[in-house]
């Protein structure tokens, strides 16, 4: 008998290694049938389950699998499935079980680093990809997952070099090179200009020209070649947005859903008394540095860009509609029980945070759009906006490539879209300031940049912070950084990035013009 349950394993594992579901479960089941206390069959029922989209059944039979035998392996499928269905403590937790022994395949290793990661703890994350590169040395995945790790924890030299230990196995790997590419600022002594533009010149699949667009972009904008720089990101972008079915109508009714959500304004408060600090605004306008000064605070911790406020307005919407934030999920938010959206987001955030003692922040920048619901949910909190010259914020979001595969971005792709996608911004902006007085601290790059001391006083002040001379030297910070700025704010603060978008006034000029006409002040 053991003899057949062992050719049954070794089938149904071979069986799903050829992506062959329905082969799986059916060895599966069998397993089960012969032993209702099989764990194996429970854990590949499991995977079956999950692969299928059906991830609550997944992971009860993982759940299953691994209380008949807590084996490293099944404990790291059971706290990845955790995090698809947000039970983020629930996965740290099987994490904590899992190290007590550890599993010995190079996936399961894999799987506990991306966990640790999607929880935002790096530095846990870092030697389950050391290892699972150990065991598959081969694997460009593993080696992917290690390197950007070393990018988050600021190891760029030793990013640098396990890039380019992958790119010798996969010399067209277009995440390697544009990860590459955005570990630090490329001289002309020191550069992949050449490599990459060979590299995409040979490449047909569109996500992957894309990615190598943005990375010969921001390498030839490095070495001084600016004008080429925004050509390279026009052709890559309007590529990319051919290929998109985006109207910015699709955003604009959630902006006119939130504005006319106008129960929100007589919800009852909630009663937290916690006091996070959320830093908004439109992406790459200067949140990650206004997050890395506020956590060089020695009473603040950064928890990074979380999804708690989002989720929890969801839940308490109680919508079942495909997008997280959609007119239905804002209008049925606007009357739920605040106290329940604030007590959620706390819950949701404790699983990022490593010192209950003190404060965090939250600096997804898309939180501008729930600023009602913080200011309403979370009485104490204290919500910063980051704002931004209206020309270099449509430059930056142009110059930058978000998650490709999340919708919300879908507007970066073109320089009008970003346009319209900014004029309402400022406009709920105008809205918060009138029905918010006095929450939402405004804070301009440009002024931060120029008078670093004077506005970190200020924004100490509204977020009710002591001064700390620690807040200067934000630079030296060690905590990790998970976003497109973490080369950027490991430096001091710099001027190079002011009025960049004059440097490219030409291409800029129908974006001048459409401000022009909507009423944005550009002096």
């Amino acid at each position: 008998m053991t003899g057949m349950r062992s050719a049954r394993i070794e089938a149904a594992r071979s069986a799903l290694m050829r992506g062959d579901l329905g082969a799986t479960h059916r060895f599966a089941t069998t397993l089960i049938a012969e032993n209702a206390k099989d764990a194996e069959g429970h854990f590949l029922l499991g995977i079956v389950e999950s692969s299928a989209g059906r991830i609550r059944q997944g992971i009860k039979h993982i759940a299953d699998a691994v209380a008949l035998d807590p084996q490293g392996e099944y404990r790291a499928q059971l706290a990845k499935l955790f995090t698809l269905v947000r039970q983020d403590g629930d996965a740290a937790a099987m994490l904590r079980d899992a190290e007590q022994a550890p599993p010995t395949d190079a996936l399961s290793r894999d799987t506990m680093g991306c966990v640790y990661a999607r929880l935002g703890d790096h530095a846990a994350a870092l030697p389950h990809f050391v290892e699972a590169v150990r065991i598959e040395p081969e694997n460009t995945e593993y080696r992917y997952n290690q390197a950007v790790t070393l990018n988050f924890l600021g190891r760029t030299d030793e990013a640098d070099a396990a890039l380019e230990d992958l790119l010798k196995l996969e010399p067209g790997n277009a995440r390697a090179h544009h990860l590459l590419a955005g570990l630090r600022k490329q001289t002309t002594a020191r550069n992949h200009v050449e490599r990459l533009g060979r590299v995409r010149n040979a490449t047909r699949d569109g996500q992957g020209r894309l990615l190598l667009g943005y990375a010969l972009a921001k390498e030839l904008e490095d070495v001084g070649r600016p004008a080429e720089a925004l050509d390279t990101l026009c052709a890559a972008n309007g590529e990319h947005r051919r290929a998109l079915p985006y109207t910015f109508e699709r955003d604009a009714v959630v902006f006119d859903a939130v504005e006319a959500a106008g129960a929100l304004t007589a919800a009852q408060p909630g009663t937290a008394v916690e006091a996070p600090i959320f830093v908004i605004g439109m992406p790459r306008t200067g949140t990650t540095l206004v997050d890395r000064i506020l956590s060089s605070h020695p009473l603040v911790e950064s928890a990074g860009e979380l999804q708690a406020m989002p989720l929890a307005v969801k839940k308490a919407a109680g919508t079942r509609t495909p997008v997280v934030l959609d007119p239905e999920t804002v209008a049925m938010a606007a009357q739920a029980d605040m106290d329940a959206i604030g007590q959620d987001f706390l819950q949701r955030a404790s699983h990022h945070r490593r010192d209950a003692s003190l404060r965090f922040t939250d600096k997804f920048p898309g939180n501008f759009l729930y600023a009602g619901f913080i200011a309403k949910a979370l009485p104490a909190a204290k919500i910063v906006c980051l704002r931004r010259h209206p020309m270099d914020t449509v430059l930056s979001n142009f110059r930058n490539l978000f998650a490709v595969s999340s919708r919300y971005y879908d507007y970066s792709y073109d320089l009008l879209d970003i346009a319209a996608y900014y004029v309402r911004f400022d406009r709920l902006m105008a809205h918060w300031r009138e029905t918010l007085p006095g929450r939402v601290l405004e804070l301009r790059y440009e002024d931060l940049v120029a008078d670093q001391e004077g506005q970190t006083r200020r924004l100490l002040a509204h977020c009710d912070l002591d001064w700390s001379d620690d807040c200067l030297s934000f630079h030296a910070n060690a905590a990790p950084v998970s976003t497109p700025s973490a080369a950027q704010v490991r430096r001091p603060i710099y001027a190079d990035s002011v009025a960049r978008w004059k440097q490219h006034a030409e291409i800029l000029e129908p974006v001048r013009l459409f401000f022009e006409e909507a009423g944005i002040a550009l002096d």
